[in-house]
C-alpha cells in the first residue's frame, strides 16, 4: 500500500499547511525547541517551593473581608501553638521552667513573628488579677523573683505554690496551661502578609527554625508540640520532597511499559522524552510567570507529564500502523502480512495529519477543563489553572510537533521483528474485541445504555453526599500517625481550647465595651448561643472577662458575675482591659467573639456557621455583607450627620481564625462545583463538534465523562475525602484523560464510517488498531500514579487512588458506553452486522 493510502481521508488545505510548516524545515524545527528548551531550563532551575498563607484564601468573601480588616489589630490565620509538655505529667520542676523560659525567648526570635502577639505564661501580656482588702490587685503570673535559669537559683515549693496560684487567678488553665498542669502553651502569630508592600512571609524557613526548637528542648522528660499553618506548610514541603522520587519511579514505570507496547527502546524513550519536556517547559514558564511551586501544587508536574505520554502514545501507535504496513491496521494478518510499510519520514508524516485534529481537540479541551477552576477567586486556585493550563497548551507542541519530527529521523533496528511483534498484538486481543464490538448491536447497545443509567442514578444519589472541606480530624493533607496530627491531638487532649478558631468580630460605637450595656448583653447572649452548638469547646469574650472582674469587686460572690447596667460600673469593670490581651481594639468598638472548635470537619464548621448566621437574623445582629460598622459611624461622624437606627447596635462579622478561612473557602468551593463541572462538559462538548462537526458525535464523547465523574465522587465519599482544592484539580485532569480516550476511538471510528463500513466493523477496526493503544495508556498511567499510595503525604496517596480509578475507569467507560451511545445517537437505523 502506498503512502497517499494510509488515510482514508486526502489532507484539508488546514492539515497540507501544517504539515509543511513542521516538516518544511525539520533541522530549524528542532533547533527552535532545542533553544526554548535549555532557555526554559535554566528558569526552571531556581524554582523552588512558594507557599503563602493568603494564596489560600478568597479575599473577596465576605468573611475574608472581615479578616483583612481585623487582621492587624487581632491577627490572622496564621498562629503557630508550641506546647511544652513534662513526661512525667506534672510541670511544677525546675528543669521544666527552664525550657519553658527559653522556648518562649527563642520564640520571640524566629522570622517574621510579632513579638507583641507571643503570649506564654513568661510574657508580660498575661497577668492575673485578684480581690484583696484594698480593692484589685495583679502581676504577671510568674513573679520577678522567679528567675529560673538564673545561676545558681533554686525554686521552692512556696514559689511552685504561688505560681500555680497565679494561673488559676488568670483563667489561662485549659489555655496557655494545661488542664492537668503536665504542660504549658505559647502561642506565637506571624506578621501579616503584604506582597504588594514586600512583606513576605517564609514558611519553610519558619517551620525549619521550629523543628530547631523541637530539636533543641525535646528529650526524655519533654515533649514539644507545634501546630499552625507554617508548621504544617513546612511538614508538606518535606514530605512533597519524596515526590521526586515518585516521579523518577512513576518515570520508569511508564518507560517500560511503553517498551513493552512498542518492543522498542527509541519509541518508549522519544514517548517519555517529550512529556519531559513538557514538564520543563511549564516549570520554566511558572518562573516566567512569577509564579512559584506550592506545595499543595506539586503534583502538576505529574498531570502534565501523564497527559503527555498518553497523547504520545497515540502518536507512535499511529506511527508503528504506518511504518509496518503503510497505513491503518485493518484486515486479517495474511492480508497485513502482505502490505509495505514506508519510511519514518512519510510514516511520521502520516501520524502528523491523522492525529493533529483529534489530539488538538483533547488538548485544547483539557486546556479549557484545567481553566475552568479559575472561577474560583483563590490565587492558589489561579496559579494552580494557570500552571495546569499552560503545561497543557505546550503538550500540543511536544506531542504533536516535536514527537513526529523526531520520529521523522528514527529507524527502527530489527523492523522484521518489531512487525512480526506488531501482528501478534493485533491479533491476541481480537476475542475480546470482538465481544467488545458486539455493545454496538441494538439490543446489547440497549441493555448497556439502561445499566449505564442505572450506575449513574445510583453514583449521583450517592456521590452527592461528598463533603465540601474537610472529612477527617486533623491535617488531611498528612498521615493521621504523621507528627504534625499526633502534635494536634496531645494539644487538643491536654488543653481546654481546640486547636481550630473561629473569630466572630462583634462591631459596635465607639466605647461599646464600656459604655453600652446592651451590646455587651447581646454578645454575652451570643457566647452563650455559641457555647451550647455542638463542636464547640470553648468561647472567650470580653463580657465573660468584664463579669469575673465585677464579682471581684464584690468580694468574689460569683452571685455577682453578672454585667452591671450601669455605665458607670460597666466602665469600672472593662477599663482595666488592654488590646494585648486581644480581647478587643483601641476604642472598644470591635471585640472578638473567640470560639475554639473540637475539629475542622466540613459538618462542624457548618454546624457553627449555621448557628452564628441564626443567632444575628433573630437578634438583628447583622448589618449586611460586607458592612464594617466602624467605617460607615466614623464616616457618619465626618459628615457631621447624626448617628443612624440603634446607638446600642452590635453587627456580629464572620469571620476570622483559621476556621474562619476554611469557612469562607468552603463555601467557594460549594458554589462552583457543578459550575465547573458544566463548563468542563461544555468545553468537551463545543471541541467535539467542531471537530466532528455533529452534536451526537459530540454527545456520544460527552455523557461517558459524566458518569466516570459521578463515580468518582461516589468514590470520594466512600473512602473519606473531601471536595477540596487538590480534589478539583483531579475532577479536571479526570475529564481531560477520559475525553482523549473518547476522541481517539471516535476519530478511529469516524475514518471507518466515512469509507462506508456498518457501526460494528467500524468499532471493531477501532478497537483492534487505537483500543490496544488506549488500553495500554490507562496501564502505563494508573501504575505511575498508584505508587502514590505509598507516599508520606495522604493527599498524594489519596490523589494516587483516585486518579488511577479516574484513568481505568475513563478507559473502560469510552470502550464500553460509547458504542451503544454512537448506535442509538448516530445509527439508530442501520441494520446490525
Amino acid at each position: 500500500m502506498s503512502a497517499a493510502s494510509s488515510s482514508n481521508n486526502p489532507p484539508n488545505a488546514f492539515h497540507r499547511a501544517a504539515e509543511r510548516l513542521v516538516f518544511g524545515s525539520r533541522p530549524v524545527v528542532l533547533i527552535l525547541f532545542a533553544i526554548v528548551t535549555v532557555v526554559l531550563t535554566y528558569f526552571a532551575a531556581p524554582l523552588r517551593v512558594d507557599a503563602g498563607c493568603k494564596k489560600q484564601i478568597p479575599l473577596k468573601h465576605e468573611y475574608m473581608q472581615t479578616f483583612i480588616d481585623y487582621e492587624q489589630e487581632f491577627g490572622g490565620a496564621n498562629r503557630v501553638l508550641i506546647a511544652v509538655m513534662d513526661k512525667n505529667g506534672d510541670m511544677f520542676n525546675l528543669p521544666f521552667f527552664q525550657t519553658m523560659e527559653r522556648i518562649t525567648q527563642d520564640a520571640k526570635a524566629i522570622d517574621s513573628v510579632d513579638e507583641a502577639r507571643v503570649r506564654s505564661i513568661f510574657t508580660p501580656n498575661v497577668r492575673f488579677v485578684e480581690v484583696v482588702e484594698d480593692g484589685f490587685a495583679g502581676g504577671n503570673v510568674i513573679p520577678q523573683d522567679f528567675t529560673p535559669n538564673s545561676e545558681g537559683f533554686e525554686a521552692s515549693a512556696e514559689q511552685f505554690a504561688t505560681i500555680k496560684a497565679n494561673m488559676e487567678k488568670a483563667s489561662i488553665v485549659g489555655r496557655l496551661v494545661a488542664k492537668d498542669f503536665s504542660g504549658a502553651m505559647i502561642w506565637v502569630d506571624l506578621v501579616p502578609e503584604n506582597p504588594e508592600k514586600g512583606v513576605k512571609v517564609d514558611y519553610n524557613r519558619i517551620a525549619g527554625q521550629l523543628d530547631e526548637i523541637r530539636a533543641r528542648y525535646e528529650n526524655e522528660h519533654t515533649t514539644v508540640a507545634i501546630i499552625g499553618f507554617a508548621k504544617m506548610v513546612g511538614d508538606i514541603t518535606a514530605g512533597a520532597q519524596s515526590v521526586i522520587w515518585f516521579f523518577g519511579l512513576t518515570i520508569v514505570f511508564t518507560w517500560l511499559l511503553l517498551f513493552i507496547y512498542s518492543s522498542s527502546v527509541k519509541l518508549a524513550s522519544l514517548t517519555v522524552f517529550c512529556a519531559l519536556i513538557s514538564v520543563v517547559w511549564m516549570l520554566g514558564a511558572l518562573r516566567l510567570l512569577g509564579f512559584g511551586i506550592d506545595p499543595m501544587n506539586m503534583l502538576t508536574p505529574f498531570l502534565i507529564f501523564a497527559i503527555a505520554v498518553s497523547h504520545g502514545e497515540q502518536m507512535i501507535n499511529r506511527y508503528r500502523g504506518e511504518i509496518f504496513f503503510g497505513g491503518l491496521e485493518e484486515g486479517t494478518p495474511e492480508e497485513l502480512s502482505h502490505r509495505t510499510g514506508v519510511d519514518p519520514e512519510t510514516a511520521a508524516r502520516s501520524a502528523f495529519r491523522a492525529l493533529l485534529v483529534p489530539g488538538s481537540v483533547a488538548l485544547i479541551a483539557g486546556c479549557i477543563g484545567f481553566a475552568a477552576i479559575l472561577v474560583i477567586p483563590i490565587r492558589i486556585i489561579f496559579e494552580l489553572a494557570i500552571t495546569a493550563t499552560v503545561g497543557v497548551a505546550l503538550t500540543i507542541l511536544t506531542d504533536l510537533v516535536l514527537l513526529p519530527v523526531l520520529l521523522s529521523y528514527t529507524r527502527l533496528r530489527n523492523l522484521p521483528r518489531k512487525r512480526a511483534y506488531r501482528l501478534r498484538q493485533l491479533t491476541q486481543f481480537d476475542k475480546i474485541w470482538n465481544v467488545l464490538a458486539k455493545f454496538s448491536k441494538p439490543v446489547p447497545a440497549a441493555i448497556i445504555l439502561l445499566i449505564g443509567i442505572a450506575i449513574w442514578f445510583a453514583a449521583e444519589r450517592y456521590g452527592e453526599h461528598v463533603m465540601i472541606g474537610d472529612a477527617q480530624k486533623g491535617v488531611a493533607e498528612l498521615r493521621p500517625d504523621a507528627r504534625y496530627n499526633r502534635d494536634a491531638v496531645l494539644i487538643s487532649d491536654k488543653f481546654a481550647l481546640g486547636v481550630d478558631i473561629l473569630n466572630v468580630i462583634a462591631e459596635g460605637p465607639p466605647s461599646a465595651c464600656t459604655a453600652s450595656y446592651p451590646a455587651m448583653e447581646l454578645i454575652d447572649r451570643f457566647a452563650w448561643h455559641l457555647r451550647n452548638v455542638e463542636g464547640v469547646a470553648q468561647v472567650m469574650t470580653m463580657p465573660m472577662a468584664a463579669k469575673i472582674v465585677n464579682a471581684g469587686w464584690n468580694e468574689g460572690n460569683v452571685r455577682w458575675r453578672e454585667l452591671p447596667r450601669d455605665a458607670d460600673t460597666l466602665r469600672l469593670d472593662t477599663q482595666g482591659f488592654e488590646t494585648d490581651t486581644g480581647l478587643l481594639n483601641a476604642d472598644c468598638s470591635a471585640m472578638p467573639i473567640m470560639a475554639f472548635l473540637t475539629d475542622h470537619r466540613a459538618t462542624t464548621i457548618d454546624r457553627v456557621v449555621d448557628a452564628v448566621k441564626t443567632f444575628r437574623a433573630d437578634n438583628h445582629a447583622w448589618a449586611g455583607s460586607n458592612v464594617n460598622l466602624q467605617k460607615k459611624l466614623a464616616e457618619q461622624a465626618a459628615s457631621g450627620e447624626g448617628l443612624e437606627g440603634n446607638p446600642d447596635q452590635v453587627n456580629l462579622r464572620l469571620a476570622t481564625g483559621n476556621v474562619g478561612v476554611m469557612a469562607a473557602i468552603n463555601d467557594e468551593v460549594r458554589a462552583v462545583k457543578r459550575q465547573i463541572l458544566y463548563m468542563l462538559y461544555a468545553a468537551v462538548f463545543v471541541m467535539c463538534l467542531i471537530s466532528f462537526r455533529s452534536p451526537r458525535a459530540a454527545l456520544c464523547i460527552t455523557l461517558p465523562l459524566v458518569l466516570v465523574t459521578e463515580l468518582g465522587h461516589a468514590l470520594m465519599v466512600h473512602l473519606d475525602i473531601g471536595m477540596k482544592i487538590n480534589t478539583l484539580t483531579v475532577v479536571a485532569l479526570g475529564v481531560g484523560i477520559g475525553v482523549d480516550y473518547g476522541i481517539y476511538i471516535f476519530a478511529r471510528m469516524r475514518e471507518s464510517l466515512l469509507a462506508g463500513k456498518p457501526l460494528t466493523e467500524a468499532y471493531f477496526a477501532s478497537l483492534k488498531t487505537t483500543g490496544i493503544a488506549i488500553f495500554y495508556t490507562a496501564l502505563t498511567l494508573a501504575v505511575g500514579v498508584g505508587t502514590w499510595v505509598f507516599s508520606d503525604l495522604k493527599f498524594q496517596a489519596d490523589m494516587g487512588v483516585m486518579l488511577t480509578f479516574m484513568f481505568v475507569v475513563n478507559m473502560v467507560a469510552a470502550i464500553v458506553f460509547l458504542p451503544a451511545l454512537c448506535r442509538w445517537l448516530l445509527r439508530p437505523t442501520e441494520r446490525a452486522t
